[in-house]
């Protein structure tokens, strides 16, 4: 229930960013995306968080596709193509992926 003194209250702006664990931007690794009884099409990991990725990919993946990406050299993941803008795509996985494997694609050695 609103009061008087609710219309002076300050708001915080909104968040824009909605995904619940953060991208880490990945300066190139080489990946593999491949719909099922299709073969591997060569892409480029660009960033990535335990739910989810964007990859850069010449081939055509219409939103809601199942496919399967190999995240160098890794087991496939199964994952689900949530959008795509023609050069990229955004990716889910059915399942969040290994920490393990979260830590060696992100791990930069200066």
């Amino acid at each position: 229930m609103a009061t008087r003194l609710s219309q002076f209250r300050t708001v915080g702006p909104a968040l824009v960013e909605q995904r619940s664990e953060p991208r880490h931007r990945i300066t190139v690794t080489h990946a593999t995306v491949r719909k099922q009884g299709n073969v591997s099409i060569e892409a480029i990991l660009r960033d990535l968080s335990v739910y989810g990725c964007r990859l850069a990919c010449t081939s055509e993946h219409p939103e809601g596709e199942r496919v399967w990406l190999r995240l160098k050299d890794s087991l496939p993941v199964s994952a689900t193509v949530i959008w795509n803008d023609g050069n990229h795509i955004g990716c889910r996985f059915d399942a969040p992926i290994d920490r393990g494997l979260m830590r060696a694609l992100t791990l930069v050695i200066c």
